[in-house]
């Protein structure tokens, strides 16, 4: 009988070898119950989104600088002449042409006084025998005067007596040329005995009212 139990006893190393497996069987097993535990019992941190704000740039602004008036340039008018002519006639073999000769005056005096001395000094003749006038002796200025831009003269009915076509042209470009000596694009009005001056001389030289200098040089020819 012991016999038999000591036959069916394991031997001691394999008995210490099985003991050991089961502890270390027992001990995984509790750790993998702990860990699994542990692992359940940790929560998930949900990751916080912090929200991005881009800042606005607002436009920078252009300083407004004050603009300053551009002031125009006038141009430059031509400035009347200052000192009145009287014009003679001056045969050059082949033509008749106009010969201006400058008179003292005085400049503070009005235009129509300075042109009143002029037109004495033109109405009286020439003293150089270089030159003459188409004028007929005793013509007189009845009267003279420079308003609204223009010169308006009256002359004595002699001034429309004796010579040809020539002559009639010749004095009137005296007389016209004499009065717009002070202002050269002036308009000149013409009249005899306080009548405008329409025709003049027998052939009927007919004369444009008002007279310029522009007129004259498209109209007649000297």
């Amino acid at each position: 009988m012991n016999e038999q139990q000591q036959g069916r006893r394991l031997p001691t190393g394999v008995l210490a070898g099985l003991a050991a497996l089961v502890l270390v069987a027992g001990g995984s097993t509790a750790w993998l119950v702990r860990n699994s535990q542990t692992t359940s019992e940790v929560p998930i941190a949900t990751p916080t989104v912090i929200p991005t704000t881009i800042p606005t740039v607002e436009p920078t602004e252009t300083p407004t600088l004050p603009v300053q008036p551009t002031t125009a340039t006038q141009p430059t008018q031509p400035a009347a002449q200052q000192t009145a002519q009287i014009f003679w006639l001056r045969d050059t073999g082949t033509s008749t042409e106009l010969v201006p000769v400058p008179i003292a005056q005085n400049k503070a005096d009005k235009p129509d006084a300075n042109l009143q001395v002029a037109f004495n000094n033109l109405l009286a003749g020439p003293t150089d025998t270089a030159n003459s006038s188409a004028i007929p002796q005793g013509t007189k200025m009845r009267s003279l005067a420079v308003k609204n831009g223009g010169v308006y003269l009256d002359l004595s009915r002699d001034f429309k007596t004796g010579g040809g076509s020539s002559s009639m042209i010749a004095r009137l470009a005296q007389v016209l040329y004499t009065a717009t000596s002070l202002e050269p694009n002036a308009k000149v009005w013409i009249s005899v005995e306080g009548e405008p001056l329409e025709l003049l001389g027998g052939e009927g030289l007919e004369v444009p009212q008002p007279l310029t200098r522009d007129i004259f040089q498209k109209e007649y020819s000297l």
